[in-house]
């Protein structure tokens, strides 16, 4: 695990080196600017995992990540992994959580909508903060939770 994680860990520091993107303090990120990043990388790990079970119809691939991506699907993510979560991830999420979005998820409720956004949040943060191994633990860990590591 350790040799993809470095992988992964290059990819991102290329990415900031090739693009010029300088390092900043991740404090200083609002929680709807680390949602925004967390919801794409969660995007990437989860159609990863669902291309990573086999080649199947384009149609097949956009159901399976649809709903592991939603917003309630998220939030039953979220309650599986709050036990897991150090100090300053559950500070990370709780801001994401109690963030004022101007919009709102389809088909969501506005509590599901606030731990997805808090889940986007640590997810965010988890990426900045080059945590890949931890991200992937703790999607491993909301994907048991709520019985979807069987499924993708």
């Amino acid at each position: 695990m350790e040799d993809s994680t470095e992988k992964y860990e290059k990819i991102f520091s290329d990415i900031k080196q090739y693009f010029h993107i300088k390092d900043v303090d991740i404090r200083t990120y609002s929680p709807l600017t680390l949602a925004y990043i967390g919801d794409g990388i969660y995007d990437l790990v989860i159609r990863s995992v669902v291309v990573g079970h086999g080649n199947v119809r384009p149609g097949q691939l956009h159901q399976h990540t649809s709903h592991l991506v939603k917003a309630h699907s998220q939030s039953e993510m979220m309650e599986a992994i709050l036990p897991e979560l150090t100090e300053t991830e559950a500070d990370c999420y709780r801001r994401g959580r109690n963030a004022k979005s101007p919009t709102m998820a389809k088909n969501a409720t506005m509590a599901d909508y606030r731990r997805a956004t808090g889940f986007e949040a640590l997810m965010g943060y988890l990426y900045l903060t080059d945590q890949f191994e931890r991200l992937l633990y703790l999607v491993n860990v909301g994907l048991r939770g709520v019985g979807a590591d069987e499924a993708v």
